[in-house]
């Protein structure tokens, strides 16, 4: 007889897992210096349109899928597809993308945990710009430093997931999202107080279409689209396998939309904490991804209580990353057990050394192997284009295709498990759309990632 399939203990506690899931370095690291790149406002404008329209339909549809399946992405298409057909072949390719995700996220992850704590000690103190830069720099070429610091996020998020869906990932989950939500809140104010932020939020909020022009508006498109698509970690599974855990009680189009809106709202604060005070010390708000680095703990030393500040904020940010790996790992986990039945025990202990392996590329590629490139990318942007160019959209293109095409779950049956249940419904009319037009615009991003990656050749 088979086991019971785990649920959530509250409808909170799955928007905020899954929230936390899409809830990533995406919004907290890369949009705001996407935003200061693309000049402000106007681009932020861009970015909402496109979340509304790309990421939300598709997220409804890898909810659907995992929760009229009750599986993982491991069995959820053998489970809806019809008999004869290959849909489930994607697993591989899912899962290869959760794994590819984790092999640099760890890193990054690690770096957050390692800022906290250089920042909590005081390390920063006294030091100029350049000193600032040059403690980057040198954390990036000290692998065992950045060994310590990846293995320690690894253990953390793999002992959180070994006390099960309830009491471990939703609980701690939870607690780690609400807190994160404060401290973004109480650095957005201190932020704004800051002598001249008024210019920051000026750039932040008032949409500037010429500054727009001058990056090139196909360009900005382009990012916007990308970010809109990449922050919610679509198209590998990892937020199929919460639809798994939920009941029937609510329609899915509404829980997606409260994912979407806490997703946009912390992207959004991130953005509200980091250009006030960018322009009140003069700082380039489009920096790049040096931006939380090198340029934050700057700011932080200049504010007075900057020590504290600047251990909260990366705080803050060490949860935003343990919250999107604890969710990816909970997937990793769900597809050992839905694929070969392994025992929470077994699946924890696998994953948790295969993950800690596979992460230890993307830290040689930055120290002992920094001269290995490959096709012109270092080890951990190239694992990063894998995922960001290839892994998403693509996926996202076959959870799409599979709940709109008659040879796959078919839009049927799409629409009978998206409507179950009280709340908003998914828009019978959107059907032409999402068949006909929102496959050439996902199928287009992946063209154009390869088409900037030649250009850069």
């Amino acid at each position: 007889m088979e086991k019971e399939r785990e649920k959530f203990s509250s409808r909170l506690g799955f928007i905020l897992i899954s929230a936390g899931c899409a809830i990533g370095l995406g919004n907290v690291w890369r949009f705001p210096y996407i935003t200061g790149k693309y000049g402000g406002a106007a681009f932020v404008l861009i970015y909402l349109f496109f979340l509304l329209v790309l990421g939300l339909p598709i997220m409804v549809m890898e909810f659907a899928v995992g929760r009229a399946s009750q599986r993982s992405i491991a069995t959820s298409f053998n489970v809806l597809e019809k008999k004869g057909s290959k849909w489930h072949i994607y697993r591989y390719f899912g899962m290869a993308g959760n794994y590819l995700l984790m092999m640099f996220y760890t890193t990054i992850g690690g770096w957050m945990l390692a800022y906290f704590f250089k920042m909590a000690k005081g390390e920063f103190q006294g030091l100029d710009t350049k000193g600032v830069s040059q403690a980057f720099d040198s954390l990036r070429a000290d692998a065992p430093t950045m060994i310590f610091w990846m293995f320690l996020v690894v253990i953390l998020s793999f002992l959180v997931c070994s006390m099960g869906l309830q009491s471990g990932v939703e609980r701690i989950n939870k607690i780690m999202m609400v807190v994160l939500l404060l401290l973004m809140g109480v650095l957005a104010v201190n932020s704004c107080l800051l002598p001249g932020a008024a210019e920051g939020l000026k750039f932040y909020l008032v949409p500037d279409f010429g500054k727009l022009m001058e990056n090139g508006i196909s360009e900005a498109v382009f990012a916007a689209m990308g970010q809109a698509f990449f922050t919610l970690s679509l198209g590998i599974g990892a937020l199929g396998i919460f639809g798994s855990y939920i009941g029937k009680e609510r329609k899915l189009t509404g829980e997606a939309v409260n994912i979407l809106i806490l997703d946009t709202t912390v992207a959004l604060i991130a953005g509200m904490i980091i250009f006030p005070a960018c322009f009140a010390f003069g700082i380039n708000p489009g920096e790049g991804p040096g931006l939380v680095f090198v340029t934050l703990p700057n700011v932080f030393n200049e504010m007075p209580g900057g020590r504290l500040w600047g251990a909260l904020f990366f705080l803050f940010m060490t949860f935003a990353a343990l919250s999107t790996i604890i969710a990816v790992f909970q997937n990793l986990i769900s597809f050992a057990q839905d694929l070969w039945n392994w025992s929470l025990k077994k699946a924890v202990v696998v994953n948790g050394v295969a993950v800690f392996v596979l992460s230890l590329p993307c830290i040689f590629g930055m120290t002992v192997w920094s001269d290995f490139t490959i096709l012109g990318k270092q080890i951990m942007d190239f694992e990063d284009f894998l995922v960001s160019n290839n892994m998403l959209p693509l996926g996202s293109l076959v959870y799409l295709l599979f709940c709109v095409s008659r040879y796959g779950w078919g839009w049927d049956n799409f629409l009978k498990e998206a409507n179950t249940g009280e709340g908003i419904s998914f828009p019978k009319k959107l059907r032409v759309y999402l068949t006909f037009v929102l496959p050439l615009v996902v199928f287009y991003i992946f063209i154009q990632g390869y088409w900037s990656l030649f250009k850069s050749l």
